[in-house]
């Protein structure tokens, strides 16, 4: 999708025409190049659309710049503006928390929700580690902050790291990652969403984890109401969609329930 009207989100949309396609949110620095391979596995039996989140990526001068509230309004209305009644919505860190206010503020709308070691989930964060993110725009400093992202035998690909410094030669991008950083905290810790809720939205709620998260722990996903299931991946790190794209791609077929 090219010419998009402003009121629709950038977007990269890959796959067959479906009934109700698969909705990537990326998370906090991001942006729907990270979904890439994932976006891959998946478009093989669905449509999938990744968004640029406001402020990210091609949605940096979007109107309205903040976290998961905010990113939460503009999903909505881009797939209202899109036409899109219902989809599978997937989330990773702070998408994963946009995307569960999605489905708080409309339910109707949402097939299922698969959150990737979302924010919201407790009140612990590495604040330090986001906040030096933000800020960083330096080839060394970006390499030693995004290696802290993935497990700890995990290669850090040298193309996030180039895509990092990119993205932060633009004007204004450390500035406005430094702006929606501060949305999602509360001091050193992270503001919360209303767990109950999500699990007794109706559509199935999967959580998918990796027990080294360095940016969010995976205790976060212990105590959960029975209704929202959790896998927890050993060895995986905070970028599950791209340390183990293949399992995460299988969890969501499942969630839609294709066979592909």
């Amino acid at each position: 999708m090219s010419e998009l009207p402003p009121s629709i989100l950038p977007v990269t949309a890959s796959g067959p025409d479906s009934p109700e396609p698969v909705v990537l949110l990326h998370g906090f620095g991001g942006d729907a190049r990270g979904f890439a391979t994932l976006q891959g596995e998946l478009s093989r039996s669905r449509r999938t659309l990744a968004f640029d989140l406001p402020g990210h990526g091609r949605a940096l001068g979007w109107p309205k710049i903040g976290g998961a509230v905010v990113a939460s309004r503009a999903v909505l209305g881009s797939l209202e503006a899109l036409g899109l009644t219902r989809v599978h919505l997937v989330g990773h860190s702070m998408g994963g928390a946009a995307a569960a206010l999605v489905a708080l503020k409309a339910p109707e709308r949402v097939a299922s929700l698969t959150l990737l070691g979302p924010g919201g989930f407790g009140r612990e964060i590495n604040s330090t580690l986001l906040r030096r993110y933000a800020a960083a725009r330096e080839a060394v400093e970006l390499e030693l902050l995004l290696e802290q992202f993935f497990g700890l035998g995990f290669d850090l690909p040298r193309l996030v790291v180039r895509q990092a410094v990119e993205t932060r030669a633009r004007p204004g991008v450390c500035e406005t990652l430094g702006e929606i950083v501060e949305t999602l905290l509360d001091g050193k810790d992270q503001k919360t969403l209303p767990i109950a809720e999500i699990a007794a939205l109706g559509p199935p709620v999967r959580l998918i984890w990796g027990a080294q998260d360095r940016v969010l722990p995976a205790t976060h996903a212990r105590g959960l109401p029975g209704d929202i299931a959790v896998q927890v991946f050993d060895g995986v790190g905070h970028m599950p969609h791209l340390e183990i794209p293949q399992q995460v791609a299988r969890a969501i077929r499942a969630q839609t329930g294709d066979s592909a």
